[in-house]
């Protein structure tokens, strides 16, 4: 079903593309700005990933230097039978985390110290299968075909005057509303589809990720400590950037109060709600994929209180965070 909606969301984009183009009436400015847009997001596609961790100083962990966080990463990578991706650390207090890169062979993930530090790892874990499934899924390819496609429109409603509004010889059928459609109406168009299909990608991750780390609930909790925090702590680097807003697992500037309407995420109490229904189907059908070795429950707020070894680290020990 989520695939089916992305497809014709994105069959929606091409058509309002080719709409704005009639519209302009004029073929030149339509395959100029196509040609523009395409090249900026061909450039981005291929170099997505640097930039992004770039704008977040974001630094690369292994084995030796975040032995606990990239053991997560690692063990949920073979759950999912995906290649290891590049493990990287964010100097945020601002919980939050998002993956990156064109396909599951180039991926990377990245968390922050403050979702590190806050987080249990059972809860680290689920928030890093969520990640792991958005590389699955291959969502930064669909997201780049978006962001191509509305990026074209931009730019068509931004040509329109030059290539439609003093050329009374042009094939546009609705004159100067026809060129008012194109620069305001079509680019907003534009904006609420991209947002729709980056809120449909956030309920298919949730539900992939949910059965790679092995329970809904973990994510459940998870997503409740992330957005509590990202409206309390502002995220400075995604301020600067809000184009990479839509990669987090939660809105990172929800901190200085973003406005629903234009959120590039589903309501977190609508999908924690998904995640409680997941559950509960698990209870009634089926067992979650099996936590194995010492995890039998999600983790609240409270620390555990036993010592035994788990996938996502001891279960009493005393931590900074599973990244140190």
């Amino acid at each position: 079903m989520n695939i089916m909606r992305t497809a014709m969301l994105l069959a929606f984009m091409t058509a309002l593309f080719m709409a704005v183009g009639y519209l302009i009436g004029g073929s030149g400015g339509m395959m100029i700005a196509l040609v523009m847009a395409a090249g900026m997001n061909l450039f981005s596609y291929w170099n997505s990933d640097k930039m992004v961790l770039r704008m977040h100083h974001a630094v690369e962990v292994d084995e030796r230097t975040a032995p606990e966080y990239y053991g997560i990463v690692r063990d949920l990578a073979a759950r999912a039978n995906l290649p290891m991706p590049k493990v990287y650390l964010i100097e945020a207090d601002q919980p939050n985390a998002f993956a990156t890169g064109r396909n599951p062979q180039n991926a990377a993930v990245a968390a922050s110290t403050g979702l590190l530090q806050r987080l249990s790892p059972q809860e680290v874990a689920a928030v890093m299968a969520h990640e792991l499934a958005h590389v699955e899924h291959r969502d930064t390819l669909t997201m780049t075909i978006t962001a191509t496609l509305a990026g074209a429109i931009s730019m068509l409603g931004n040509f329109a005057l030059f290539f439609g509004g003093g050329n009374r010889e042009n094939n546009n059928p609705l004159g100067f509303i026809g060129i008012l459609i194109a620069m305001i109406v079509a680019p907003f168009a534009a904006m609420i589809v991209q947002m729709a299909i980056s809120r449909t990608r956030e309920y298919a991750a949730d539900r992939r990720g949910a059965q790679i780390c092995g329970n809904p609930l973990w994510l459940a909790s998870a997503l409740n400590k992330i957005a509590r925090g990202a409206k309390q702590i502002v995220n400075e680097d995604a301020e600067r950037n809000p184009a990479s807003a839509p990669l987090f697992i939660i809105n990172p500037l929800s901190g200085r109060g973003t406005d629903n309407l234009f959120s590039t995420h589903p309501n977190t109490e609508n999908r924690i709600a998904a995640l409680e229904a997941m559950a509960s189907e698990f209870s009634q059908t089926e067992a979650p994929a099996k936590p194995a070795r010492g995890v039998e429950k999600p983790l609240d707020d409270e620390e555990p209180r036993d010592d035994r070894p788990t996938p996502w680290g001891r279960n009493g020990a005393s931590r900074k965070g599973p990244w140190a």
